[in-house]
């Protein structure tokens, strides 16, 4: 994997993946696209994963696709077109997409922790993350509308889970830039620190304590259940509960609880 993204992985079995380009503002290249992607294949394959952190190296969390990306794009139209129109073999997600989309696919929580800016390519980023924490001072923006081009990165995924669809065209259509406390009053993110890492931190160490197999669970009923009619939902509820009810990892969170003692997950 490039340098330009790194995986961190702490004994409790929570990883920091990190945006590796600070003096250009965490800015996207095509060995980011694909490092990330990486990334994610990378952790979904380890045992005893429990939580990610996103973020971005030197204070900022990612100021977009760096310009070069959009320079070798004028290069050949024809060639980047047929990447986005055609996935890799049985997957729904594109070159372009899948260092987004692929978190939401992870079966552990997934937390951005947002310094400085999150624009374009770094705010798809960081919707595709289950929970967003920001800095009282970070500045966010569906940023595509600059260049001429549309969010195409999982945000069709991403945004309508959040926010109204009045004010999803608002932002895409303008790119217009939000300061972190309108950010949050209109659900992009999910609160704001003083200290956006130790704070993703302590998530996800609290998150680590709870079994595995129940935020799996937890994960995958609110991602499909916001697509679903209302019937059907309950059907995924009772599939879901009926998969990890008296499995190992459920019986010994009951344990652990009774004895007062720290859970041991397998």
């Amino acid at each position: 994997m490039a340098d330009e993204v790194l995986i961190e992985v702490d004994t409790a079995g929570v990883a920091e993946v990190v945006l590796n380009r600070p003096r250009k503002k965490n800015a996207w290249t095509m060995a980011v696209f694909d490092g990330l992607a990486a990334a994610a294949a990378d952790l979904r394959a380890r045992k005893g994963l429990r939580a990610v952190i996103l973020r971005g190296a030197g204070g900022c969390f990612s100021a977009g696709i760096d310009l070069s990306v959009l320079q070798g794009f004028a290069a050949d139209f024809d060639a980047i077109r047929a990447q986005m129109l055609t996935p890799p073999d049985g997957q729904a997600a594109n070159r372009f997409q899948a260092p987004v989309t692929a978190w939401a696919d992870l079966p552990v929580p997934v937390i951005a922790a947002i310094d400085g800016v999150a624009f374009g390519a770094g705010m798809q980023l960081a919707l595709g993350a289950d929970f967003r924490i920001a800095s009282p001072g970070a500045r966010l923006s569906i940023m595509e509308a600059k260049w001429g081009i549309i969010p195409d990165m999982g945000i069709s995924q991403s945004l309508p889970k959040l926010i109204r669809a009045d004010l999803a065209k608002e932002l895409i259509m303008t790119g217009r830039v939000l300061e972190a406390e309108e950010a949050l009053s209109l659900g992009l993110i999910t609160r704001i620190s003083s200290d956006p890492l130790a704070a993703a931190r302590d998530m996800a160490a609290a998150l680590a304590t709870r079994s595995p197999d129940a935020l799996a669970a937890s994960k995958a009923l609110v991602e499909q259940a916001w697509t679903l009619p209302p019937g059907a939902g309950l059907g995924l509820e009772a599939r879901l509960q009926a998969d990890i009810i008296g499995a190992t990892n459920q019986l010994e969170m009951v344990m652990a609880n009774l004895q007062n003692r720290p859970p041991k997950f397998r």
